[in-house]
């Protein structure tokens, strides 16, 4: 089980941009994928990304926009948001799951970080 630690969130306006790390306590052989839950809403996924780094999959609200990266080196995923709208205001969870493939599934991811606010106002 490794251990997940978000940051980065925080209070901007519409059209702006935040970029979201997550810290992983270990090198180990997963991948990763950012949720990202509203009030009153289900958690839903945002992206998700590949051990190697190759394959990246968005939903669709936020593609174009927002971009998920990671760092071998750092232990650290990342989660590039830009031209955000209010209704990308949630609480944004890191996710980690164990294989080299990326997941839609939230089932399959194991390991979550405790969660950081994004609130995008108008």
């Amino acid at each position: 089980q490794v251990q997940l630690v978000e940051s980065g969130g925080g209070l901007v306006q519409a059209g702006g941009s935040l970029r979201l790390s997550c810290a992983a306590s270990e090198r180990t052989l997963s991948s990763y994928a950012w949720f990202r839950q509203a009030p009153g809403k289900e958690r839903e996924l945002v992206a998700a990304i590949s051990w190697s780094g190759t394959s990246t999959y968005y939903a669709d609200s936020v593609k174009g926009r927002s971009t998920i990266s990671r760092d071998s080196d750092k232990n650290t995923v990342y989660l590039q948001m830009n031209s955000l709208k209010p209704e990308d205001t949630a609480v944004y969870y890191c996710a980690a799951k164990s294989g080299t493939r990326a997941g839609w599934n939230q089932n399959e991811y194991h390991s979550w970080g405790q969660g950081t606010q994004v609130t995008v106002s108008s």
